[in-house]
């Protein structure tokens, strides 16, 4: 891939970037002692581990069919999770371990290879499906033990990665899905997407030690040399000098750090529940990049019954130059490295930071290790969320075709038909932020038999789906997940139907859209909090109801009910949809409703609505 932002101007060195700019910031403080006197029991496992590698090598190659805490907490880095299932248990034999395998695709770009080669391991070594994030990458359920090291080589070998996926570093690199060729600021996106990723990869070389005893394999692929000159570059105390992990240490991040890239006014990523968000900002034509503004502190995991966690949306910081932005991560990066709570896993989150500190006093510090002031944070249009399903053309003659993938999962015959498109006519796919994928480089001549194919293998049209499922997210959860307290994705095409019923039967039209979100637990992955409504399980059957969100994913829901049990669903929601459909504003969706009228006036709305609803 190209550089993004050219050469520097004649006589400017990256060694003496500290001269480029007249500025007045400090040297980066120390970390409070208060802060480092007592650390988590993760903390010592990673201090010790000598970058991830030790137990977890010695315990990959045990005859046991699980690994222990310590091993489980080193193989998040690699990408992967120990998990149970809980249905699948032996009586009196225990736990049944299986690994569920996470890869990192920034803006979910994957290679036609690289797809065939995933749907292949999901037959071979997983439980037969592929499963879609929220964050634009693949898991690959059920692997056991003694598989993982030949799934995760040949992930590596087949041009892709599974480093970082998980664990305390930077995750997956968000980025809007559109494989718009012929927008720049598009292609631009994504170009830094995938340079933000390398750039804040776990560079020590286990995860090559462990995959792939010790050979660095090879590609076509090659890093930008901007991003390895800009990760080297130490003139203001954001790396560990002579160190395997520059920028993360021995001790990586307090917590996982989540990114996204976009450009104004697409906000298909949710950019606004990550640590950091990245908004490309043009020139007055369109034509080249100027910069970036940037924002920080979102994330949306908390803890039922615990006030001292909650979602937080991520808020403006300023702005930077093009040359300046990877240095601006890295000072990000730093500061959360440097002063987040090591002590508490449940605070240790670049939101609570921001929180505690106010953006002000964390734009400060960061400047430090920035050594420049952050630009005025440029005004932008308004936010809009798109989700590019349906055929649409990327600029170079051919077509992208956005396929919705029910909650993410492919499967059965719905994946057999996929493969067969994907293999036929040699596509690549991006993964969306939504759990469905995009085929993209399609000949326009190739549309009708691409159609045929996919219909023949059972694949609905876009236009047989209803708004609802298309709209809805849900995570994994039960069985596999260890996190979950009930139900989510096993549940939600179901869910979708009563709620479908209940907007039939209160008279709202087909057309009008509702985002519906469910998880299994409080973590929040399928970004619940930022729904119209919002389902987060809080114990069997059991769920917190969220109202509030809105379209364009620009504000959190709130707390509107606690344990509401899913049999009671028709009783509990019906007034309150009834409510909404009599008393909106012309075109006013369900989120901005509640939003607007508060939640004392939806009780008193939907208590009055409810002797009309019986009656019907």
């Amino acid at each position: 891939m190209q550089a993004l932002t050219g050469k520097l101007s004649a006589g400017m060195q990256r060694p003496s970037r500290g001269q480029m700019v007249v500025t007045n910031v400090a040297t980066p403080s120390k970390n409070p002692t208060s802060r480092l006197a007592k650390r988590s029991k993760v903390e010592i496992i990673k201090e010790k581990s000598d970058y991830l590698r030790h137990p977890l090598m010695e315990e990959l190659v045990n005859e046991n069919t699980n690994i222990s805490e310590e091993a489980v907490q080193l193989m998040k880095f690699h990408g992967s999770y120990q998990q149970d299932h809980r249905e699948k248990r032996a009586f009196g034999q225990g736990k049944a371990y299986m690994f569920m395998m996470r890869t990192r695709q920034p803006s979910g770009l994957v290679p036609n290879r690289l797809y065939l080669v995933m749907d292949d391991l999901a037959d071979q070594y997983g439980n037969g499906t592929l499963r879609l994030t929220t964050r634009q990458a693949y898991q690959l359920h059920g692997v056991l033990k003694h598989d993982l090291k030949t799934v995760f080589s040949s992930v590596i070998k087949n041009m892709g990665s599974t480093l970082g996926a998980c664990g305390d570093v930077n995750r997956n690199v968000m980025g809007p899905a559109a494989p718009y060729l012929d927008k720049p600021e598009y292609m631009i996106a994504q170009k830094v997407a995938n340079d933000v990723a390398d750039l804040l990869a776990p560079q020590s070389g286990a995860y090559y030690d462990m995959w792939l005893d010790g050979e660095k394999f090879m590609s076509m692929y090659k890093e930008d040399p901007k991003v390895t000159a800009d990760r080297a570059f130490n003139g203001f105390g954001t790396n560990f000098e002579n160190s395997p992990e520059p920028i993360y240490g021995a001790q990586f991040l307090p917590r996982k750090f989540k990114v996204a890239v976009t450009v104004p006014g697409d906000n298909s990523v949710d950019l606004f529940t990550n640590d950091l968000g990245i908004i490309v900002i043009m020139d007055e034509e369109k034509k080249e990049l100027k910069g970036f503004n940037i924002v920080v502190g979102g994330g949306l995991g908390r803890t039922h019954r615990d006030n001292d966690t909650y979602a937080r949306l991520a808020e403006p910081l300023g702005y930077v130059d093009k040359d300046d932005i990877f240095h601006a991560v890295k000072a990000i990066v730093a500061a959360q490295r440097d002063y987040g709570r090591r002590d508490n896993r449940k605070q240790a989150r670049l939101k609570y930071l921001v929180s505690e500190w106010g953006i002000d006093r964390f734009r400060s510090v960061t400047e430090q290790y920035f050594g420049k002031k952050f630009g005025e944070y440029v005004p932008m249009p308004e936010w809009e969320y798109k989700d590019y399903m349906g055929w649409g053309e990327q600029g170079d003659g051919k077509l992208f075709y956005g396929l919705y993938v029910q909650n993410g999962r492919i499967k059965g015959e719905q994946k057999k038909a996929m493969r067969a498109v994907i293999e036929k006519f040699n596509l690549p796919v991006t993964l969306t932020p939504h759990q469905n994928i995009i085929l993209r480089d399609v000949l326009p001549e190739n549309k009708d038999e691409i159609m045929a194919m996919l219909k023949a293998g059972g694949v609905q049209e876009l236009m047989d789906w209803d708004s609802l499922d298309r709209m809805s997210m849900a995570c994994p959860a039960l069985p596999l997940c260890g996190l979950a307290v009930t139900e989510a994705e096993r549940t939600m095409g179901d869910i979708n139907k009563r709620i479908r019923a209940l907007l039939d039967k209160v008279g709202v039209d087909a057309e009008t859209q509702l985002i519906v979100r469910m998880t299994g637990c409080p973590n929040g992955c399928a970004r619940p909090y930022m729904a119209e409504l919002g389902f987060v399980g809080d114990g069997p059957n059991s769920y917190q109801i969220y109202l509030g969100g809105n379209a364009n994913q620009t504000r959190l829901a709130e707390l509107y009910a606690d344990r509401v049990k899913i049999k009671d669903l028709e009783s509990f929601l019906e007034p309150i949809l009834a409510a909404w459909w009599t008393n909106r504003r012309p075109s006013e969706g369900f989120g901005d409703w509640t939003a607007r009228v508060g939640f004392p006036a939806v009780k008193q709305l939907a208590a009055a609505a409810k002797p009309a609803v019986a009656a019907q």
